[in-house]
Protein backbone atom coordinates (compact mmCIF):
# COMPACT_ATOMS: atom_id res chain seq x y z
CA UNK A 1 0.00 0.00 0.00
CA UNK A 2 1.39 3.31 -1.19
CA UNK A 3 1.42 6.56 1.08
CA UNK A 4 -1.41 8.34 -0.70
CA UNK A 5 -3.75 5.55 -0.90
CA UNK A 6 -2.83 5.23 3.31
CA UNK A 7 -3.77 8.82 3.50
CA UNK A 8 -7.17 8.49 1.43
CA UNK A 9 -7.97 5.47 3.85
CA UNK A 10 -7.26 7.79 6.41
CA UNK A 11 -9.34 10.62 5.63
CA UNK A 12 -12.40 8.67 4.95
CA UNK A 13 -12.41 6.83 8.16
CA UNK A 14 -12.45 9.95 9.40
CA UNK A 15 -14.85 11.61 7.76
CA UNK A 16 -16.79 8.46 8.33
CA UNK A 17 -16.22 8.69 11.80
CA UNK A 18 -17.22 12.98 12.12
CA UNK A 19 -20.27 12.31 10.31
CA UNK A 20 -21.70 9.79 12.77
CA UNK A 21 -20.37 11.73 15.45
CA UNK A 22 -22.46 15.14 14.19
CA UNK A 23 -25.58 12.70 13.51
CA UNK A 24 -25.48 11.26 16.98
CA UNK A 25 -25.13 14.44 18.77
CA UNK A 26 -28.97 15.73 18.95
CA UNK A 27 -30.32 18.31 20.99
CA UNK A 28 -28.71 17.14 24.24
CA UNK A 29 -25.41 18.00 23.83
CA UNK A 30 -22.59 20.11 25.13
CA UNK A 31 -22.84 22.78 28.21
CA UNK A 32 -26.88 21.45 28.21
CA UNK A 33 -26.12 17.83 28.45
CA UNK A 34 -23.05 18.37 31.29
CA UNK A 35 -25.49 20.59 33.57
CA UNK A 36 -27.95 17.94 32.85
CA UNK A 37 -25.35 15.43 33.99
CA UNK A 38 -23.87 16.56 36.45
CA UNK A 39 -26.79 18.58 38.39
CA UNK A 40 -28.28 16.02 40.22
CA UNK A 41 -25.28 15.99 42.37
CA UNK A 42 -25.21 19.72 42.34
CA UNK A 43 -22.01 20.30 40.85
CA UNK A 44 -23.12 23.06 38.94
CA UNK A 45 -20.25 25.66 36.91
CA UNK A 46 -18.99 28.46 39.51
CA UNK A 47 -19.54 31.57 38.66
CA UNK A 48 -16.62 33.85 37.64
CA UNK A 49 -16.62 35.77 41.05
CA UNK A 50 -16.38 32.61 42.84
CA UNK A 51 -13.77 30.95 40.78
CA UNK A 52 -11.56 34.23 41.42
CA UNK A 53 -12.71 33.44 45.85
CA UNK A 54 -11.84 30.09 45.38
CA UNK A 55 -8.29 30.16 45.91
CA UNK A 56 -8.69 32.69 49.08
CA UNK A 57 -11.64 29.97 49.95
CA UNK A 58 -9.76 26.83 50.28
CA UNK A 59 -6.35 28.69 52.04
CA UNK A 60 -7.90 27.74 55.55
CA UNK A 61 -6.08 26.13 58.09
CA UNK A 62 -9.03 25.46 59.67
CA UNK A 63 -7.37 26.90 63.05
CA UNK A 64 -10.45 28.42 64.59
CA UNK A 65 -9.57 31.39 65.42
CA UNK A 66 -12.51 32.62 63.34
CA UNK A 67 -14.87 30.61 65.33
CA UNK A 68 -13.10 32.34 68.44
CA UNK A 69 -14.24 35.95 67.60
CA UNK A 70 -17.56 34.85 66.13
CA UNK A 71 -19.17 31.93 67.81
CA UNK A 72 -21.88 31.49 64.96
CA UNK A 73 -22.67 32.93 62.17
CA UNK A 74 -26.12 32.29 60.23
CA UNK A 75 -26.72 28.78 62.73
CA UNK A 76 -23.36 27.55 61.69
CA UNK A 77 -18.84 27.94 63.11
CA UNK A 78 -16.76 29.84 60.32
CA UNK A 79 -14.20 27.86 60.62
CA UNK A 80 -17.06 25.38 59.42
CA UNK A 81 -18.37 27.36 56.31
CA UNK A 82 -14.57 28.13 55.01
CA UNK A 83 -13.27 24.18 55.83
CA UNK A 84 -15.60 21.85 55.40
CA UNK A 85 -18.40 23.02 53.43
CA UNK A 86 -15.84 23.81 50.28
CA UNK A 87 -14.93 20.50 50.16
CA UNK A 88 -17.73 18.10 48.69
CA UNK A 89 -20.13 19.56 46.48
CA UNK A 90 -22.66 16.89 46.37
CA UNK A 91 -23.57 17.20 49.70
CA UNK A 92 -23.73 21.13 50.34
CA UNK A 93 -27.58 20.93 50.18
CA UNK A 94 -27.43 18.85 53.17
CA UNK A 95 -25.71 22.31 54.81
CA UNK A 96 -28.48 24.57 53.72
CA UNK A 97 -30.27 23.98 57.14
CA UNK A 98 -27.25 25.46 58.65
CA UNK A 99 -27.55 28.60 56.50
CA UNK A 100 -30.60 29.87 58.01
CA UNK A 101 -30.93 33.60 58.51
CA UNK A 102 -28.86 36.81 57.79
CA UNK A 103 -25.19 37.43 59.36
CA UNK A 104 -24.37 40.22 60.74
CA UNK A 105 -22.24 42.18 58.42
CA UNK A 106 -20.10 43.26 61.31
CA UNK A 107 -19.91 40.02 62.76
CA UNK A 108 -18.49 38.02 59.83
CA UNK A 109 -16.16 41.44 58.87
CA UNK A 110 -14.61 40.79 62.57
CA UNK A 111 -14.51 37.17 61.77
CA UNK A 112 -12.57 37.76 58.75
CA UNK A 113 -10.68 40.09 60.53
CA UNK A 114 -9.22 37.30 62.66
CA UNK A 115 -8.08 34.82 59.78
CA UNK A 116 -4.25 34.59 59.92
CA UNK A 117 -4.30 33.69 56.83
CA UNK A 118 -7.27 35.72 54.93
CA UNK A 119 -10.32 34.11 54.03
CA UNK A 120 -12.65 35.74 52.57
CA UNK A 121 -15.84 34.51 54.63
CA UNK A 122 -18.26 36.94 53.33
CA UNK A 123 -17.56 35.72 49.94
CA UNK A 124 -17.45 32.25 50.83
CA UNK A 125 -21.10 32.21 52.85
CA UNK A 126 -22.50 34.18 49.55
CA UNK A 127 -21.14 31.38 47.26
CA UNK A 128 -21.99 28.61 49.75
CA UNK A 129 -25.78 29.57 49.98
CA UNK A 130 -25.86 29.72 46.26
CA UNK A 131 -24.14 26.55 46.06
CA UNK A 132 -26.37 25.12 48.76
CA UNK A 133 -29.81 26.27 46.62
CA UNK A 134 -28.73 24.93 42.98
Amino acid sequence: MSRASALVRLGGAYARHELRRRLRRGPGSGAGRLLQLYGPDHLVPLTEAERDLLPAASACINCGLCALVAARVAGLRPADLAAAYLRDYPILPAAASDLVGEAPAAVMASAAAACPVGVPLEGVLAMIRRLTSA
